[in-house]
């Protein structure tokens, strides 16, 4: 496997042009079985269908290249959550172990801070040490597990929600 070095790595906003480099490193994800429940891989069209949503979306680019994102969705239609955001991190393969993971996470919470948002959320497989470990350097706190929260090619998975209060 190729290592991409992400030292000088740029965290910016997304833009349209992402859409496919997104693409393709949520798939790696999805691949994975560690990341999502989905199992249906995502396209070009997809991925510019969330950067439309106009909420924040950054992405890691390196040597020219998107080798990572974090983006945010609404955790509820329901006004009383108007200002928590679940959010996704995800870090092409040859890009990972640098912090990256982290570093998009700082970026997206100062983005939704920014925002107005004051919480994020997430939930993130139990075996998915990886991305454990970037939430805890990034200032999230561990709530809870959720038990056999959803079953991934029929086998039950646990979820571990996370959240970062932003501001004061």
């Amino acid at each position: 496997m190729l290592r991409v070095t992400v030292d000088h790595a740029v965290i910016r906003p997304a833009a349209a042009g992402d859409a496919d480099a997104i693409a393709v490193i949520y798939n790696e994800g999805l691949e994975e079985r560690v990341a999502t429940f989905e199992t249906t891989p995502r396209t070009t069209e997809d991925a510019a269908a969330w950067l439309a949503e106009g909420l924040p979306f950054v992405v890691a680019e390196a040597n020219g290249e998107v080798v990572g994102f974090a983006r945010l969705s609404a955790y509820s239609d329901r006004c009383v959550y108007g200002g928590v955001g679940e959010h996704g991190v995800y870090v092409a393969r040859e890009a990972r172990g640098q912090s990256l993971g982290r570093r998009l996470l700082d970026a997206l919470a100062s983005v939704a801070e920014q925002a107005g948002y004051y919480k994020l959320t997430s939930r993130i497989f139990t075996d998915n040490e990886a991305s454990l470990a970037a939430h805890r350097a990034a200032g999230f706190e561990e709530v809870g597990v959720q038990r056999r929260h959803g079953k991934l090619d029929g086998r039950w998975k646990d979820c571990m929600l996370v959240e970062k209060h932003l501001g004061a």
